[in-house]
C-alpha cells in the first residue's frame, strides 16, 4: 500500500489568486499572517493578498491581514521564530504565504511551531509533526519550487545546515498557481526555477519510490518545461508560456512530494546553505552530471522515456542512444537559457568540497536515487559540475 499527498484545494490559471478572498472565508478565519519576502517585490505581494482579501470582502466578515515580509532566500531558523512571534502577538489564526520556495517554507516553519511548539530542529527528518498546521494558503509567485503542493520544507539553521522537514502536516489547505503573478519574474530567474520543476520531475521520475502515478505527473511535467521555458524565458508576458509552466510546477511538485527526490537536491543542499545560493541554479547545474552518473543498464528505460519528453528521444531509437541523447538536451538546455557553465562561476570553491560531501551524506532527501553513491561519487560529480 502507497499513501498520496496533495493539498485538498488547488487553483490553478490566469487571475485565480482574485479567489483566496473566497477560500479564506472557508475557514472562519479572524486574522491572516501574510508572509512574503523582503524588500519592495515582496511588500507588493503581500499588498496584492491584502487586496484580494478585502475585495472579497473577507475584511468585512473580521479577517485582517498582519503583514510579514521579513523572509531572504534560504530562510533561517531566525526567520521563522520572528515570523511566529508576530503571528502570537498578533492574534493571527491563519496563514498566507506568497512568493517563492523561501517564503512558502518559512510560512511552513511558522505554523509548525504555531501548532506544535518546540524549535525548528526538533522537527527535522520524516513524519515529527503530531499536531495540524493552523489554515493555510499557499501562493507561488515562481513556476518551479513546488512548495505550494508539498509536505517539505527546508529551513537553515546558525551554521548554514539546511533542516529538511517532511510531514503531510505541512502540506498547505490551498495551493495557489497563477501566472499573473509571475509575468515579472526576470529572465535568469525564470530559467533557474523552471529549472528546479524539471529536476523535480526527473529526481521523481527515476526515483526508486516511483509509481504510476508519479511517473505520470512526472512525464508530463518534463514535456511541459521542454516546451514552454525557453519561451517564458524569451518574453516574460508569454501568458500561455506561464501558465503551461504553473501546470509543470505543480506536477513536478506532486510528484516528488510522494515519489521522493535524489542525489541532485542531496548535493544542491548543502551548496545552497554553504555559500547562500539560489536552489534552483545549484539544481540546473548538477541535474546534467548526476543524470549522467544514474544512467544505468537498470534505468535506461527511463531515460529513454525522458528523452521523449524532452523531445529528443525517438520511439524506434534504442534506449541507449535515446538517454544519451536526453542527456545532451539537458546540458543544452541550460546553456540556452543562459545559466552559468559550472559550479566555478558560482564561487564554490574545490577545497569545500570534502565538507560539501560530508553534507550530501548526511541527507536523507537522497535516499530514493536510484543508484547508490558514496563520499567519493559525491567529490567526482561535484568536480564534474565545477
Amino acid at each position: 500500500m502507497s499513501s498520496y499527498v496533495i493539498p485538498p484545494v488547488n487553483l490553478i490559471g490566469k487571475g485565480c489568486v482574485k479567489s483566496i478572498g473566497r477560500e479564506a472565508a472557508k475557514f472562519r478565519a479572524r486574522r491572516a499572517l501574510v508572509v512574503a519576502s523582503s524588500g519592495a517585490v515582496g511588500e507588493a505581494q503581500a499588498a496584492l493578498v491584502a487586496s484580494s482579501l478585502k475585495d472579497a470582502g473577507i475584511k468585512d466578515s473580521g479577517v485582517e491581514s498582519v503583514p510579514f515580509c521579513r523572509v531572504m532566500p534560504n530562510p533561517t531558523v531566525a526567520v521563522v521564530d520572528e515570523g511566529l512571534a508576530l503571528y502570537r502577538s498578533s492574534g493571527c489564526d491563519l496563514l498566507v504565504a506568497v512568493g517563492g520556495g523561501s517564503a512558502l517554507d518559512a510560512a511552513k516553519g511558522i505554523g509548525l511551531l504555531a501548532s506544535n511548539g518546540g524549535r525548528i530542529v526538533d522537527y527535522e527528518g520524516e513524519d515529527k509533526v503530531s499536531k495540524a498546521l493552523p489554515p493555510f494558503i499557499a501562493i507561488a509567485t515562481t513556476a518551479g519550487t513546488g512548495s505550494e503542493v508539498t509536505q517539505f520544507a527546508v529551513i537553515s539553521d546558525e551554521e548554514h545546515n539546511k533542516l529538511t522537514l517532511v510531514d503531510r502536516y505541512l502540506a498547505p489547505d490551498v495551493s495557489v498557481n497563477d501566472p499573473e503573478m509571475m509575468a515579472s519574474m526576470p529572465p535568469a530567474l525564470t530559467a533557474a526555477t523552471g529549472m528546479d520543476a524539471l529536476t523535480h520531475a526527473v529526481e521523481a521520475y527515476v526515483s526508486r519510490n516511483a509509481g504510476p502515478v508519479t511517473d505520470a505527473q512526472a512525464w508530463k511535467a518534463i514535456q511541459l518545461v521542454a516546451k514552454n521555458l525557453p519561451l517564458a524565458v524569451r518574453d516574460g508576458t508569454d501568458m500561455n508560456a506561464r501558465e503551461n509552466m504553473c501546470c509543470a510546477s505543480f506536477l513536478a511538485g506532486t510528484a516528488f512530494n510522494n515519489a521522493g527526490l535524489g542525489l541532485v537536491h542531496a548535493m544542491s543542499h548543502p551548496l545552497g546553505g554553504h555559500y547562500n545560493l539560489p536552489h534552483g541554479l545549484c539544481n540546473a547545474l548538477l541535474l546534467p552530471v548526476v543524470c549522467r552518473f544514474n544512467t544505468t543498464l537498470e534505468t535506461l528505460g527511463k531515460f529513454s522515456d525522458i528523452a521523449v519528453a524532452l523531445g529528443v528521444g525517438r520511439s524506434w531509437r534504442a534506449e541507449r542512444d535515446n538517454a544519451e541523447a536526453g542527456l545532451k538536451a539537458l546540458f543544452d538546455l541550460n546553456r540556452s537559457l543562459g545559466l552559468p557553465k559550472g559550479l566555478r562561476e558560482l564561487g564554490v570553491r574545490k577545497e569545500d568540497f570534502p565538507l560539501l560531501a560530508e553534507r550530501t551524506m548526511e541527507e536523507a532527501i537522497g535516499r530514493p536515487n536510484p543508484r547508490k553513491y558514496d563520499k567519493r561519487d559525491v567529490l567526482r560529480l561535484y568536480e564534474e559540475a565545477y
